[in-house]
């Protein structure tokens, strides 16, 4: 057993998170750990403070949540603790892209063999007009979509509206457009296109078990790739989403595209919706991305 202390913090309005999940993610952390500590967040940010709270007491946090929750804990402690992501959300990238399985249980499990062993592995974050991300950011078009699906609001039990409101509010957005998104940003260096869309690592996002990868060189160890299409029309979206898939979408025709880039600067012409890790930041006229490589320790 690890005379390690673990904060346990959970998010009880996660999409994937029960009572009974929680006792049971517990009863396994504490076959590895000595001693562990359990918070709830309570609104939004809260898992910030409760993390910042708990690297100054010298913890390794484990966050059971999804992607927003592990977002708001890296903001408040990345650099200062180790970290664990225990798959809670609707999609749960992080702890995915990470290797861990999407079962809690099994997750929990692995998270807390590498904590007994002390295992760690420390990859890069990115940064968008100083907010920490671990794995996604957008302008434009992507971040619509968050926000399409956030205003749909969430269920009696607290949770977000399931996988599949991504994919009609994509579609919506895409139909409001008049099905064409016309140049509204303007990409320093490079030019003009009509949304951008920033990765750390691999992949993106997921569409239920299949991998969005945008860009398959990417990892967590390099700095931020990304891909912003000049024009999108109906054919050219068709073919951008395959190569996404794929990961190879910064060799689509009409796009502007980096891999392993360290700093970026989009400028808008309007206000454009922002997403980082899938949450709606509000509207941006400027961001400047950056990699910040060797970021974020995790278990492993």
């Amino acid at each position: 057993m690890a005379a390690v202390g673990v904060a346990l913090i959970v998010n009880p309005f996660s999409s994937g998170v029960r009572r009974d999940l929680v006792e049971d993610v517990e009863r396994v952390l504490r076959r590895y750990v000595e001693h562990l500590e359990l918070h709830l967040t309570e609104a939004r940010d809260h898992a910030t403070e409760l993390a910042r709270a708990a690297a100054a007491e010298g913890h390794t946090i484990v966050v059971f949540a999804g992607d927003g929750t592990y977002n708001e804990a890296i903001n408040g402690a990345a650099g200062a603790a180790t970290f664990g992501f225990i798959p809670g959300g609707g999609t749960s990238v992080l702890p995915r892209a990470l290797g861990l399985p999407r079962d809690p249980l099994l997750a929990t499990g692995k998270i807390g063999e590498a904590i007994q062993a002390g295992g760690v592995r420390t990859i890069s974050l990115g940064r968008a007009n100083g907010r920490l991300f671990a794995f996604a950011a957008g302008v434009g078009f992507d971040a619509d979509v968050v926000r399409r699906v956030d205003r749909r609001g969430r269920r009696e039990d607290g949770r977000r509206a399931p996988n599949s409101a991504f994919v009609a509010a994509a579609l919506g957005a895409f139909a409001g457009s008049g099905f064409h998104l016309g140049e509204s940003i303007e990409i320093e260096g490079h030019g003009r296109a009509a949304f951008i869309l920033v990765a750390n690592g691999a992949p993106y996002t997921y569409a239920g078990s299949v991998r969005f990868r945008l860009a398959r060189e990417s990892t967590f160890e390099d700095g931020l790739a990304w891909v912003a299409p000049r024009t999108v029309w109906p054919v050219s979206a068709g073919t951008l989403v395959y190569r996404a898939f794929r990961g190879t979408a910064p060799r689509a025709r009409n796009v502007f595209a980096g891999i392993d880039d360290d700093r970026l600067v989009i400028r808008c012409d309007t206000p454009q919706p922002f997403q980082v890790d899938g949450e709606d930041l509000g509207d941006v006229t400027e961001v400047e991305f950056l990699a910040v490589r060797n970021a974020l320790t995790v278990v492993s």
